[in-house]
């Protein structure tokens, strides 16, 4: 690590939105969605028991987005007896997943100063506020466009490798543990995102001039 330039990654939701919970439960009660069956449903799809997962071959792009929607809706279950409506779900999924402005002005702060930033994200097919990309970050990788997702290390060799940067010079910011152990395995410094203001104390730590980071006691 040269102590001059070093990189910033960063995942979408989660970190530059609120936390998932919040925006999945909102897409839920505005659709009139059973909660407690949707979580049971995709239950499986989480915790990787089943085989040829769908959700991973949605985020590698290897299924169509409303190929998967298709799917998803027969499986939900409303509040008030109609069927779900596939047509526009991952949309309204999302729709409640606002910019978070504090994230964004911090990497902004660190693009800045001279660091690299990348944004790297599990894509569902969603829309992105890409109009706040273009002043955040030097590269975008989403997982739907590359044919990859986290946590297979490929991506983050990637991201690091369109940065122009080893992983060691990396630190990568996610609100998912085991996508932060990931990276931390390559090298990378691993912030696990729970709010604003300690991402940023944790980031200005790594981004500290090389002398700096010998000065602090461990």
């Amino acid at each position: 690590m040269n102590g001059t330039r070093r990189g910033v990654i960063s995942d979408w939701g989660g970190v530059l939105t609120p936390p998932l919970p919040e925006g999945i439960r909102a897409w839920l009660r505005s659709d009139r969605i059973d909660i407690e069956h949707y979580h049971e449903v995709m239950r499986p799809y989480f915790d990787d028991s089943v085989p040829d997962n769908p959700v991973h071959a949605l985020e590698r792009g290897e299924i169509e987005t409303h190929l998967f929607e298709r799917d998803l809706a027969a499986l939900l279950r409303s509040t008030h007896g109609a069927p779900v409506r596939a047509q526009g779900l991952i949309e309204r999924m999302f729709a409640h997943f606002d910019p978070v402005d504090g994230m964004y002005e911090t990497l902004r702060s660190a693009r800045g100063s001279g660091h690299a930033t990348a944004l790297l994200s599990n894509s569902w097919g969603n829309g992105y506020p890409r109009d706040h990309f273009a002043a955040t970050f030097d590269t975008v990788v989403i997982s739907g466009e590359v044919g990859m997702r986290k946590p297979e290390e490929r991506i983050y060799l990637l991201t690091c490798e369109q940065l122009g940067l080893e992983p060691e010079d990396c630190v990568f910011i996610d609100d998912l543990a085991h996508n932060i152990e990931t990276a931390e395995s390559l090298g990378m410094t691993g912030i696990l995102h729970t709010d604003v203001e300690s991402t940023r104390r944790a980031l200005s730590r790594f981004l500290a001039p090389e002398d700096d980071h010998q000065r602090q006691p461990v």
